[in-house]
């Protein structure tokens, strides 16, 4: 059995792959029981004041929604590469570091994926986006020598790192017959990978796969981005965004975006934004909406609001229109969402991935139509826009959809036996 494993920390979720046997078929196997007979284990840390306890996953949500006291974090691997990442915050009134946030919750998923495999993992392929952040080389680099500072620092003694669209590449490769020119398009919480990659049996079994990689590519837009522009477009109106003081000078933005923000919600929950609102109550033009805007702060319910904006997201993918049930705004509203208003949010944040796209080939000086599948993996592949877009752009190939969720780390098991064994 392999003495490796491979480790997806998404942005959303996150997934382990270890193989038990040493076969290079069947990867779909490779996945361990994380949480409630699930391979899945959301990105998602609770600080339960109430309790005095910290819950991670499925467990932290439920508990933050069932109303105790306490602190959540999502989006943990949106910190990479920030300068927030050396950075602190307060929890139960302690400081504590970023980084050591990261290790609690990375360090809870080895010791998860131990239990399940009966044995200690020293050994992991961890997997990547192909840029943690656009356009800074020394950024994406801290962002992957922080992660494996982090990995190494909850017992991985060997850490090595794979291309997270790759590692999908190696799932799919699993699964065919003959070989294929694929396009790997994983859309994830936090970024848009792809890789334009030859598969095929006789290939599977390389440990160096170099030759048969074109083209990498990738840009940081995902999932959290598209709840975002959601959030701003279609829920943040009632509290007050867009709107104007007495004055006539707008209301800051901060507060919307913050909110919108998965991995910001908690800074608009600071003493200096919280008496800085009420400053604005008494001069705003339209004072409800921003006084409908403080109990929602007063009441931390900011992760709440994006779970709801999530969900509605979610929901679109399968239907024109959604009815968000926000309960907890004062005074409550039901909201219809259209999908036709989500793709107009999220229009430009398209447009970038598909130029994306476009880009990859033109450095590859690979003609579109010699590529026969295109393979959607990745939560956020389920955008029916973007979906739409990737397709138009490689008309004659095939299209298939892996394990959203699973293939990455499935992908990363195959790697982790190639390279430890």
């Amino acid at each position: 059995m392999a003495r490796a494993c491979g480790v997806d920390f998404g942005t959303s979720n996150s997934t382990v792959g270890w193989l038990a046997g040493d076969s290079f078929s069947a990867a779909g196997q490779a996945l361990l029981t994380l949480e409630e007979g699930k391979a899945t284990l959301p990105s998602v840390v609770f600080f339960n004041a109430d309790d005095e306890q910290v819950t991670y996953g499925r467990a932290a949500l439920a508990e933050y929604l069932e109303g105790y006291e306490g602190r959540l974090m999502r989006s943990l691997k949106s910190l990479l590469g920030t300068s927030l990442i050396d950075g602190q915050t307060e929890v139960a009134g302690r400081a504590l570091p970023f980084k050591a946030l990261l290790g609690q919750f990375i360090g809870e998923v080895k010791r998860r994926a131990e239990g399940q495999a009966g044995r200690t993992f020293e050994s992991a392929v961890f997997g990547r986006p192909v840029y943690f952040i656009d356009d800074d080389p020394d950024a994406d680099r801290r962002a992957q020598d922080t992660l494996e500072e982090v990995a190494h620092s909850v017992g991985f003694r060997e850490v090595a790192f794979q291309y997270e669209p790759i590692a999908a590449a190696f799932d799919y490769e699993s699964r065919i017959e003959s070989e294929e020119l694929v396009l790997i398009a994983d859309i994830g919480g936090g970024t848009s990978d792809f890789s334009l990659v030859r598969l095929g049996p006789d290939r599977a079994g390389r440990v160096e796969r170099r030759e048969d990689i074109l083209a990498n590519g990738g840009v940081h837009i995902g999932g959290t981005d598209f709840d975002k522009y959601l959030s701003l477009a279609s829920v943040m109106p009632l509290l007050g965004h867009g709107s104007t003081m007495l004055s006539g000078a707008a209301i800051p933005s901060s507060y919307y975006f913050n909110l919108a923000t998965w991995h910001t919600i908690n800074q608009a929950y600071t003493r200096k934004s919280i008496a800085q609102l009420a400053d604005l109550v008494r001069d705003a033009k339209e004072p409800a909406k921003l006084i409908r805007l403080q109990k929602l702060i007063d009441e931390r319910a900011g992760h709440w609001l994006a779970i709801q904006v999530e969900a509605a997201k979610i929901g679109l993918s399968a239907s024109p229109e959604v009815t968000m049930d926000l309960d907890r705004l004062s005074p409550p509203e039901q909201l219809l969402v259209t999908r036709e208003q989500f793709e107009a949010a999220i229009a430009g944040l398209v447009d970038q991935v598909g130029a994306t796209v476009t880009r990859l080939f033109s450095e590859a000086g690979v003609d579109p139509d010699a590529v026969d599948t295109v393979f959607f993996t990745g939560g956020s592949s389920g955008v029916a826009l973007l979906r739409e877009r990737i397709a138009a752009l490689l008309p004659r190939a095939r299209k298939v959809e892996g394990d959203l969720f699973g293939s990455i780390g499935a992908g990363l098991a195959l790697d982790a036996l190639r390279r430890f064994g």
